[in-house]
């Protein structure tokens, strides 16, 4: 076995680590460390805990201390740049220069314009050798794009997940929707609203379904905030989504003073942010969801809402369980927007994933060039 492979395997166990904070540590990047003696041996190994917790660094520092073992002339295995400046916490290169370490093996530098390479010259400064491993830099990068998103762009990645027949319906003309797929398809939706900083929606699924938009159908130790477009503050104040666990907050393009005391009242955040047709500025709210610490937003909303946010280009991924049935016309689709005149002003996608999940299928498809800051 070569040396080249034993960093390969050391990496890829610090990215199982980091897959370990996938609900638990928004809006910080999931990361993993394992730290590895001069020897060749695993002495500590941690996961970034939730925001305001340690590091992924420090967790695995303290765990290399709790066995007892020396971390002088250690190799560190992270999966992202340890950062370099204090916030929460303090500085991850920092806790790596005063524990010993001898050299760290990184993934991907840091998009954060507070780190971004500082970390790394820190390091270097103090002895300490720094190497890239670029083979498991788009890894860790998949699995925070969120993260990159919002600080390269300054707007969270936008996945707007549907359930439909292999027709494309969501939903009879009734409004009947519960359930197109199986089970299994909604436990899986339940894990991606669970990885979500915020679920978005819409004030029309509010009223029509009163969801909760939680997560019920796996084990999370966070809850995702919940984000409501009301143009016209009609939110009741008896909706499920003003109890929900995680905070409820309310994009609007009204003034109305009573009913936005009486839901301040109750919990929510009002933000009135209209466009120039008296709308919510699409745009501009997801500017400000990424100044509030929003990585991935999640959106479950209907074909009115997801028709916006795909016209005024603001989607990069779509979620889509589809059920092996047809529901024939009359029904409900994703998405309104068009009428379009030709075949090349389609939206263009790309398969990134598809699988089957339970007896149905989920396809993950990315915008074209989307992903691509």
């Amino acid at each position: 076995m070569t040396e080249v492979t034993q960093s390969s395997i050391y990496m890829q166990q610090a990215l199982d680590l980091a897959r370990q904070a996938l609900f638990l540590s928004n809006p910080n990047p999931r990361v993993g460390c394992v730290l590895v003696s001069a020897q060749g041996q695993v002495i500590g190994q941690g996961f970034t805990q939730q925001a305001g917790g340690p590091h992924a660094e420090v967790m695995a520092l303290r765990d290399a201390a709790a066995q007892g073992n020396d971390t002088r002339g250690a190799t560190a295995y992270v999966t992202l740049e340890p950062c370099s400046h204090t916030g929460r916490t303090g500085p991850c290169c920092h806790a790596l220069i005063e524990a010993g370490i001898a050299k760290v093996v990184c993934a991907i530098t840091d998009p954060n314009p507070q780190v971004a390479g500082q970390g790394f010259a820190k390091l270097r400064a103090a002895g300490v050798q720094v190497e890239m491993d670029d083979a498991a830099g788009q890894a860790c990068r998949e699995l925070n794009i969120g993260f990159f998103s919002r600080m390269v762009r300054g707007t969270p990645w936008v996945r707007m997940k549907a359930a439909t027949s292999l027709d494309g319906v969501t939903a009879l003309h009734n409004g009947q929707s519960q359930w197109i797929t199986g089970p299994a398809a909604r436990a899986d939706g339940h894990a991606w609203r669970a990885r979500a900083c915020a679920i978005l929606t819409g004030i029309g699924t509010v009223l029509e379904d009163n969801p909760r938009l939680n997560v019920r159908e796996v084990q999370t130790p966070r809850q995702p905030r919940i984000v409501v477009v009301d143009s016209k503050l009609d939110m009741p104040l008896d909706a499920h989504v003003l109890k929900a666990p995680g905070a409820c907050t309310i994009y609007t393009s009204s003034t109305n003073a009573p009913k936005t005391q009486a839901l301040q009242a109750l919990g929510a955040t009002v933000v009135v942010m209209p466009n120039a047709a008296g709308k919510v500025d699409l745009a501009a709210m997801l500017r400000d969801l990424a100044a509030r610490g929003t990585n991935e937003l999640h959106v479950e909303a209907g074909f009115k809402l997801n028709g916006s946010l795909i016209r005024e280009g603001l989607v990069d991924e779509l979620l889509l369980y589809m059920a092996p049935k047809l529901l024939g016309t009359g029904g409900m689709g994703m998405a309104n927007f068009g009428p379009l005149d030709a075949l090349t002003q389609a939206l263009p996608l790309q398969w990134h994933d598809v699988q089957r999940i339970g007896d149905d299928v989920r396809i993950v498809a990315r915008v074209a060039g989307r992903d691509q800051f």
